[in-house]
């Protein structure tokens, strides 16, 4: 995957702390700016649409 796809999240500070999402074939792809090489994980676009309603609706538990 190019390096170039890969998005950084509007919410992020200043730091290494940051998520960033890739669109992929059938995949949404999310990985950490502190170790870009390290873990990624993969979701479906309806997953993941699904997951960002319930983070702006209010509506997670944490």
């Amino acid at each position: 995957m190019a390096a170039s796809t890969w998005q950084r999240s509007s919410y992020c500070a200043q730091g290494e702390a940051c998520v960033h999402v890739a669109a992929h074939d059938n995949t949404v792809n999310v990985t950490e700016s502190s170790d870009p090489t390290g873990a990624i994980l993969r979701t479906t676009p309806t997953a993941w649409a699904a997951l960002l309603r319930s983070l702006k609706a209010g509506t997670h538990h944490g």
